[in-house]
């Protein structure tokens, strides 16, 4: 490891950021180098400049990922060398406002009836009926779980840890499934027997989400984390009130969790009825 990387990662430990927060930034700093032929404490203003507007026009990267990369370059200069050049100050993505892609509750279950390893099956079932973040469920460890008081302990994005309310059929899942491993600290171990004592890896989980939702033949563009968008979105047509789903996200702003009032089928209800009788004359 270089100096110049090694003193990153203590700024970075210093401020206490997150392991995985940590590798973006050091990842998004050694492509700023690759692009530039040399090392990243020799970048100059105007080609910091350029690099930006290639990764907007030339690489087109969507809004996170060129987030991601002034995040993780703006840190190096401003925390590790000490240089706050202005140009920094311009570098911001435009905001993008997408909505979620959301499943029925009917095609939650079809996708997750085609995932046949017990593994994943268990795993992503957790996700979708606690809310859950790729990384949280991944990394549920057996103390977690609070089957006295029917809880998850979720040990959150930026580390704030809050308290999930778990489904009694989702308990005995877990259960039945640790039956099958035993792992005195993982509730989904990882298969891969180079990595025994690990929990299992999102991208296993990806992969296992994406190979069950092709043989559906649903036309959404669905990911692992859609599973998230349907549950809170699923529990709003229910009837649960923002604020709870809110504390069971994990979301800091009430307005973070509101999109998912504009998916549920009361919302698209209230215009589809009217819009009908609009338009039953033409």
């Amino acid at each position: 490891m270089s100096r110049l990387r090694e003193r990153m990662m203590e700024d970075m430990q210093l401020r206490g950021f997150s392991a995985s927060t940590q590798e973006m930034y050091v990842r998004a700093v050694s492509q700023l180098s690759r692009y530039v032929h040399h090392s990243p404490d020799k970048v100059t203003e105007e080609e910091l400049r350029q690099y930006f507007l290639y990764l907007t026009n030339e690489k087109q990267c969507s809004r996170s990922t060129a987030t991601v990369a002034l995040c993780g370059i703006k840190f190096f200069f401003q925390h590790t060398l000490r240089q706050d050049w202005p140009v920094l100050e311009l570098l911001r993505p435009a905001l993008e406002f997408k909505l979620p892609v959301v499943l029925s509750r009917e095609e939650v279950h079809r996708v997750l009836a085609e995932v046949r390893i017990p593994l994943y099956h268990a795993c992503l079932t957790t996700i979708y009926s606690c809310g859950l973040r790729l990384r949280e469920g991944a990394r549920l460890g057996v103390a977690d779980v609070d089957g006295a008081r029917m809880v998850l302990n979720i040990h959150g994005k930026g580390k704030r840890d809050r308290h999930v309310a778990l489904p009694e059929s989702t308990l005995r899942l877990l259960r039945e499934f640790w039956k099958t491993h035993r792992s005195p600290k993982w509730l989904f171990p990882s298969r891969d027997l180079k990595h025994s004592g690990d929990p299992v890896t999102g991208e296993s989980l990806q992969r296992a989400f994406r190979d069950a939702w092709k043989k559906t033949g649903i036309a959404k563009r669905a990911h692992v984390h859609s599973l998230r968008h349907s549950y809170a979105t699923h529990l709003m047509e229910m009837g649960v009130h923002l604020r709870l789903i809110q504390d069971s996200l994990g979301h800091r702003s009430p307005k973070t969790t509101a999109v998912y009032t504009h998916l549920t089928s009361q919302v698209r209800d209230t215009l589809t009825d009217p819009l009908h009788e609009l338009m039953k004359d033409l």
